[in-house]
């Protein structure tokens, strides 16, 4: 064989990790740190798969690897045309086989160290999930409670800001977990790919020390969190915030500023409340809110729906909340939030 193998316990060995699957593959998840050479774009595999089953496996290996060949002379043109004789790259693609294997006879003949990853981007997944099967209940969590509008997050950040350990899931999920969490102008990743950072970012963390986390439920947005996370956060300790509800509307009106600026966009965004409140009910917050009462309108969503499912979801759960810590706070600025952390 005219290049090698290699396996997951060695990714830190190579200079580059190159996956060699289409940009929609690629995009759903990845090793991360990776990056994306695909040898079919996502159009070229799609045509081949249609020739395998269609025509004869043959006539779709002979245009797959026409088209193979033809990616892998542009990436050496452009991607890698500088790269020393020294430079150690590790080629992947679904299974480790064809693909990665065809990249990898190339870049070896060139003359490179190149290693192919045994069993691909499944046996890198299939590591993913048995991890977050056990590591979540290695730590030790210091879970932030609080209802809608109490600064968790801004407090999560402070703390992080401190050099606390901070796992902040709703940064990962790139969503607010609620029904209006949606971030602007930015989709949820792929379930696969936030499981991927997930586990980046928990193998960041010092076992010894505490890490800070804010309660969620079980999904945020469309992401679900591992079951075992789960479950570790809520035997863990509590630190309970109590906020007037004066300063949590004044707060939400900061963070969800979208809303303020795009009344159409909240009203649209409140909808799928209908079911727990009502058309009537629905409509009064509309009126109130192409009115400009967008402090009466969201501290009436606060005491009618947010505070209630709050306490539904919370009470119960976690078990050691009856002992949490309570901090009290009537100011969620940045200043005040930071000296709550640095005193921690």
């Amino acid at each position: 064989m005219l290049f090698k193998t290699a396996n997951l316990s060695q990714l830190n060995e190579f200079d580059e990790i190159i996956d060699v699957r289409t940009p929609a593959e690629f995009v759903e998840d990845h090793i991360p740190g990776a990056i994306n050479c695909p040898v079919l774009t996502n159009e070229e595999r799609i045509t081949v798969g249609t020739l395998y089953k269609q025509v004869s496996p043959f006539e779709a290996r002979k245009l797959g690897a026409a088209l193979v060949a033809r990616n892998i002379a542009q990436h050496l043109e452009t991607s890698f045309h500088d790269r020393p004789k020294t430079w150690k790259p590790l080629i992947y693609c679904w299974r480790g086989g064809q693909r990665s294997g065809a990249m990898s006879i190339i870049f070896a003949q060139v003359g490179w160290l190149t290693h192919k990853l045994e069993g691909g981007y499944k046996a890198y997944r299939r590591d993913v999930l048995a991890q977050l099967e056990t590591l979540p209940q290695c730590f030790s969590y210091k879970v932030i409670c609080g209802p809608t509008g109490s600064g968790k997050s801004r407090l999560l950040e402070a703390l992080a800001q401190t050099n606390h350990q901070v796992l902040d899931l709703e940064r990962l999920a790139q969503h607010r977990g609620s029904v209006l969490g949606r971030l602007p102008d930015q989709p949820q990743p792929a379930q696969k790919w936030f499981d991927s950072t997930l586990l980046q970012r928990l193998q960041q963390l010092d076992l010894s020390r505490p890490v800070y986390v804010e309660a969620e439920s079980k999904k945020i947005g469309s992401i679900a969190l591992p079951i075992t996370l789960f479950d570790a956060m809520h035997a863990s300790l509590c630190l309970k915030l109590d906020v007037p509800l004066a300063v949590r509307v004044a707060g939400l009106l900061e963070d969800y500023r979208h809303y303020v600026d795009n009344p159409e966009l909240f009203i649209d965004h409140l909808k799928p409340l209908v079911k727990y409140h009502g058309a009537k009910q629905m409509e009064a917050w509309s009126e109130m809110i192409r009115g400009g009462q967008l402090d009466a309108m969201v501290a009436e969503l606060l005491q009618l729906h947010y505070d209630p499912s709050y306490l539904r979801a919370i009470t119960g759960h976690y078990a050691q909340l009856g002992k949490a810590e309570r901090v009290t706070l009537d100011d969620l600025s940045q200043d005040a939030l930071k000296k709550i952390a640095q005193a921690r």
